[in-house]
């Protein structure tokens, strides 16, 4: 079968192609050799595959083979080189596992790894061997390695059911899929139980407990089903993803796979049936295709196909729906899309003599195909639509405005019927009746043209006031008119119906689109609901109600506040239902349906979302264009909640990581600051009550009096930090002094810069400012004992104020070595210290001054001297001054 030359590529498709072949080329390649259980040869066919390799001049190393004591597996070691094993303690008991980093090192072109599904030891950097395997590959090394088929994930449940053995170490069926070749080392069952009577497999003693436990003939056989089947699964999707990546149209017949075709007829069901069991025999997969066209289906049809799709697929059938106006070639599409060899169809009969059934097309134009007619009643829907044959729908209005155009028309041509002529006038009745359909449904417009060819006829053609027609011209003139009037009618109003048709796919899609647009721009998990909320009721004209899940997996207990109404205990029950089981239920469904909404699962990939319930206004089912449609606002709405969740776990995460840090650094700090002056009062404390000369008894007392005021300070500090925090701040606002601020502080700064110089900069006529005098007071204490603490002895402190506008800056500054250009930025923050500064201190002091300055409306700053030494420079706002009260004179 070649490519179909006429059929346009899909870009997203070929892109993908691209991308993954990109992927493959960059990483090594993976072959497993696979078997039902151990002892079929797996590891000794790797190492033969393997001198092979080798005598073609691959550099092959084996990174981890396991031989059993087997002899003949032994001597296949011989001339291929090994790494070493890395030696790992656990427990007292010494295991070996393979060597990555070596193997890595080494960078050999295959390496050989035995035992997919082993599990290392504790303190590997892999829990599984399978994860150093990928490792291997992504450093674009190829690996060979062996796998039973009990060691699958997806078999592990079925092998211990079969077995009464679970598998503990199980390899998932993703690494199964990536691998780029799979052999399968078969051996019937009786071969292996030969071979374990023989001790070729395990000692003696050993080889009959597992004869009799897991090895018996009946498990190895079904073992043996189970690896067949799953490497033919695995060809049958790569021949699939082969055909789609190279567009052959197929079909490949190198497996069944049944396409069924389904409509809305009750017909329907019973090929539905007859499908499901001819799948079952065949033991083959079967897909059910629905083909959607521009006809609009009545209510009972749309019931019906809801209930012929809902048996389809309860009975295993995948559903695909197509949209296409020619019924046959949809179906042979998707069959040669899904590379089915069988199609189903039930058999109808022919509307027209000269039109072929649907049977009849299907097996015409199917070519390599096998195509099954199933016997069944009248014919289907399918068929009629296929023919396109008008149903009724409209009102007897619609048929009234025809004969009302009709009949004005006709009225107006009337009296210019000879100036006109007959034959001009049906040119004239044939544009009305082509324009019927602009807006008038079929029947009227089939109405129309009978019609119009009867009034013209009756009216205009002679003999007048007759219908006989005398000319043979005439009739085959009004034979004429009468078929293109019903085709023209017809055609213009299949047209409308495609267009409407269109409309409403264009409809959803927008509504699809509206919907990811909102949700994209939420930012937190309530936006997300308000908009699915709000698309859900304005698409469907329904209620919404909406439950998540709590954070822990754990199910909700409470509507979110979003929801647009609320429901009893009986329906809460409902909603938890589907939680559970995440299954939809409600109204309109087979469970619990006399509640009083339907209710959908949020599926996620870890535990339900949570739950929506939808209650419609008018109190009907959704049709199933507008199910499918939600269906998919739902699955939006499940991937922006696991967005936003993760979101907020990523941002706890980060919050938690940030308050570990600070709370590391507190606890260092505060730790050391805490027992430096206890350390020292303390000692003191025991030196005075040894007994001490008075002299040295008041040292000892002024040392304690030193660090229980180092102490309070520090307590005062963190104090005053968490009330900075908790914004429990809240200046005590009064008339100040500037002058006398300043001079307060360096009056009470006496003993601690001893040993420094201060110098206060006074500067009369600076206006009054409305500040906290406590609170300043201890910005500019902070301030000065910072700049004591990194200046050398005898250094210069300078504290001065200004006027700068409708500001007053106060100045602390210094002449010591100044501060690093990096540090700048970072002084006020919380625990922060220069680095190389001497011990002491929490690096409190200066968050705490900018946390004061700002609770005033003011800005501290920090800069370097350009003569050096570091300058501190507070701005406060001046306000507008106080009227001073003179006294009342006595004259």
């Amino acid at each position: 079968m070649t490519p179909d030359p006429t059929a346009r590529p899909d870009p997203d498709s070929i892109l993908h192609s691209l991308k993954r072949e990109e992927e493959r080329a960059r990483k090594g390649r993976l072959k497993i050799f696979f078997g039902m259980s151990a002892g079929v040869g797996k590891t000794y066919d790797m190492l033969k595959a393997a001198h092979e390799a080798l005598s073609k001049g691959v550099d092959v190393v084996i990174g981890y083979v396991e031989t059993h004591g087997r002899a003949d597996t032994q001597a296949l070691l011989a001339g291929l080189p090994i790494i070493p094993r890395r030696r790992v303690e656990y427990k007292g008991t010494t295991l070996e596992e393979m060597d990555v980093d070596a193997l890595l090192a080494r960078a050999p072109a295959l390496a050989l790894v035995d035992e997919l599904a082993h599990t290392n030891a504790p303190g590997s950097r892999h829990v599984k061997r399978y994860q150093d395997i990928l490792e291997l590959l992504d450093s674009g090394i190829d690996v060979y390695t062996t796998l039973n088929v009990q060691h699958l994930e997806s078999r592990a449940d079925t092998v211990a059911q079969i077995t009464g053995s679970r598998m503990r170490e199980t390899v998932p069926d993703s690494v199964f899929d990536l691998a780029d070749s799979i052999e399968i080392i078969d051996l019937p069952p009786d071969e292996l139980l030969r071979r374990l009577t023989e001790g070729k497999v395990y000692i003696p003693e050993r080889s009959q407990q597992a004869i009799e436990n897991f090895f018996k003939k009946g498990n190895l056989t079904a073992l043996r089903e189970m690896a067949l089947r799953a490497v033919a699964e695995r060809v049958d999707h790569q021949l699939r993803e082969l055909m789609h990546s190279q567009r052959i149209s197929g079909p490949w017949k190198a497996g069944q796979r049944l396409v069924v075709g389904i409509s809305s007829s009750p017909n329907t069901v019973n090929l539905i049936r007859w499908a499901r069991r001819t799948a079952y025999t065949m033991d083959a997969s079967w897909i059910a295709v629905y083909v959607e066209s521009s006809k609009p289906l009545t209510e009972d049809a749309r019931d019906q196909l809801r209930k012929n799709m809902k048996l389809a697929r309860e009975l295993g059938a995948e559903i695909v729906t197509t949209a296409d106006e020619d019924i046959v070639s949809a179906i042979l599409r998707v069959a040669r899309e899904q590379n089915a060899t069988q199609l189903l169809v039930g058999k109808s009969e022919r509307l027209f003599p000269f039109r072929k059934s649907l049977p009849e097309r299907l097996i015409q134009e199917s070519r390599e195909l096998d195509v099954y007619v199933v016997g069944g009643g009248k014919e289907s829907s399918v068929e009629r639509r296929l023919f396109s044959i008008p149903e009724i729908h409209s009102g007897a209005l619609q048929y009234g405005a025809a004969l009302l155009l009709v009949g004005l028309v006709a009225l107006m041509c009337y009296p210019f019927a000879d100036q006109l002529g007959y034959q001009t006038v049906s040119l004239i009745l044939l544009l009305m009746v082509a324009l019927l359909p602009l807006k008038l449904g079929v029947g009227p417009v089939l109405f129309g043209a009978s019609l119009s060819a009867l009034v013209w006829n009756y009216f205009f053609i002679p003999p007048q006031f007759t219908f006989a027609i005398g000319l043979p011209r005439d009739l085959l003139m009004f034979a004429m008119y009468f078929c293109i009037a019903a085709v023209a009618g017809v055609l213009t109003a299949r047209i409308r119906a495609r267009e409407k048709a269109v409309r409403s796919r264009e409809s959803r899609a927008s509504a699809l689109y509206r919907l990811t647009r909102d949700l994209s721009v939420a930012r937190s998990l309530d936006e997300v609901v308000k908009a699915a909320v709000n698309n859900i009721r304005k698409q469907f004209d329904a209620e919404v109600i909406v439950f998540l899940s709590q954070r822990d997996g754990d199910i909700f207990t409470a509507a979110h506040p979003e929801s647009t109404f609320s429901i009893d205990e009986k329906e809460f029950g409902v909603a938890s239902w589907v939680y559970w089981n995440e299954k939809r239920a409600g109204r309109f469904t087979d469970t619990l349906p006399s509640a009083a909404s339907t209710y959908f699962p949020l599926s996620g990939p870890r535990y339900p979302l949570g739950v929506v319930g939808v209650r419609p206004s008018l109190d009907r089912p959704l049709s199933m264009d507008q199910e499918n449609l939600l269906q998919n606002f739902l699955s939006q709405l499940s991937s922006s909640i696991e967005r936003e969740q993760l979101n907020d776990i990523t941002k706890e995460t980060i919050v938690l990581a940030e308050s570990e840090k600070l709370y590391r650094t507190l606890f260092s700090s505060i730790s050391h600051e805490l027992r430096t002056p206890i350390a020292a009062i303390i000692s003191a404390s025991e030196g005075l009550a040894m007994g001490v000369p008075p002299d040295l008894g008041a040292e000892l007392a002024t040392e304690v009096r030193t660090a229980a005021i180092r102490l309070h300070q520090l307590v005062e500090n963190l104090l005053d930090m968490t009330r900075l925090e908790s914004g429990m701040i809240q200046p005590r606002l009064d008339w100040c002094d500037v002058q006398d601020l300043i001079q307060t502080v360096a009056r009470k700064m006496k003993q601690d810069i001893a040993k420094h110089r201060l110098v206060v900069h006074e500067r009369n006529g600076l206006p009054l400012l409305r500040i906290d005098f406590g609170l300043m007071e201890q910005v500019l204490s902070n301030l000065v004992r910072n700049a004591v603490s990194y200046t050398p002895e005898n250094s210069v402190v300078e504290i001065g104020a200004s006027m700068d506008g409708d500001h007053c800056s106060i100045t602390v500054a210094d002449n010591g070595p100044g501060l690093p250009s990096e540090s700048l930025t970072r002084l006020f923050d919380k625990f922060y210290r220069v680095p190389g500064s001497p011990s002491g201190g929490t690096g409190l002091g200066l968050s705490i001054a900018r946390g004061f300055v700002e609770a005033h409306k003011g800005t501290i700053t920090v800069e370097n001297r350009p003569t050096g030494g570091a300058r501190f420079t507070i701005r406060l706002p001046v306000s507008e001054q106080p009227q001073l009260e003179l006294p009342a004179s006595d004259g």
